[in-house]
């Protein structure tokens, strides 16, 4: 064989439209096969320094990658294994997830990922799939690096827009003036560009404000805060209410009751909700116009003992 045909198959991302990404380089997802009807071994990839999903030491991938990879499965596996059409928008109403820190060690080059997911409690209409839940396991090297999961809704762009009605056509506009962003270490990010809370008058009360540039959170344009984007948020308040350096989370369970919307403040408050084992949790809670867009708890271990 010559030319095209005398060329091993190579590693390459799944596409992106698949995973509702616009650049290649977000894509986390390299390959899959279908074990049954409802299970699937898939591959992953991620760089080795992802310019916003690391730590911020730089020695570990940030356990919020894991989160977006377990997004991007299952808008994968709905488009490519359970034919919904390309188009169909999807609502994320649950996502749960736990990191195993010393599995995300940053090594010499890019994670090469095994993934196993088998979707649970699929709901159809006529033909068509409608909701699905999904577990999932990754893994590096045969050690776990995360266990998750989430529940997903799909439904036509015709039914998105009449359910959105004029909110189709809202933009997030740049920051008019400047908002009291908090510094990036008491959130555990490196730069302040990744922070996405701004201080109130309040210790345990922050203002959702992301800069509406991020090129990694706003990587596409939407009508709305992505789901991402507020699992960051509840992510980032879990660690600053512990103060500086003080609370490391390590697992999240987020569920979604709302759209977040551009034109109206968001408020994102945390609480303690107790210890046990030498580890912490917080609930966090997302508000808007007085009522509830998420609810999530963190859990982590304090890195200072109280």
């Amino acid at each position: 064989m010559t030319g095209l045909q005398a060329m091993p198959r190579l590693t390459t991302t799944v596409p992106r439209e698949y995973v509702h990404r616009a650049c290649h380089a977000e894509v986390f997802l390299t390959g899959c096969e279908k074990l049954d009807d409802d299970r699937f071994a898939l591959t992953g990839e991620w760089p080795r320094m992802h310019p916003f999903f690391t730590s911020a030491d730089g020695r570990r991938h940030d356990a919020l990658q894991a989160a977006e990879t377990i997004r991007q499965t299952g808008l994968f596996l709905a488009h490519a294994e359970f034919d919904v059409p390309l188009g169909h928008q999807f609502l994320l109403s649950e996502l749960y997830l736990t990191t195993f820190a010393e599995n995300m060690v940053i090594g010499r080059g890019p994670s090469e990922l095994s993934l196993t997911a088998t979707c649970i409690d699929m709901v159809r209409r006529g033909k068509r799939l409608a909701e699905f839940g999904m577990d999932i396991t990754i893994e590096r090297n045969g050690r776990s690096c995360a266990v998750g999961g989430g529940r997903f809704t799909c439904i036509s762009d015709g039914t998105y827009r009449r359910l959105r009605g004029t909110a189709t056509t809202a933009r997030l506009h740049s920051r008019t003036q400047p908002q009291r962003t908090l510094a990036a270490a008491d959130v555990g990010k490196a730069t302040s560009a990744d922070v996405v809370l701004a201080a109130t008058d309040l210790a345990d009360c922050w203002l959702l404000d992301p800069d509406p540039r991020h090129a990694i959170l706003f990587e596409h344009a939407g009508d709305h805060y992505p789901g991402m984007v507020l699992l960051e948020a509840a992510w980032q308040a879990a660690t600053a209410l512990g103060g500086p350096q003080g609370f490391t989370p390590s697992s999240v369970h987020a569920e979604f009751q709302r759209y977040a919307e551009f034109a109206s403040p968001v408020w994102i408050k945390a609480m303690p909700f107790g210890k046990s084992g030498g580890e912490a949790s917080v609930w966090i809670t997302g508000t808007q116009q007085d009522h509830t867009v998420f609810t999530a708890t963190a859990t982590g271990t304090p890195t200072t003992p109280n």
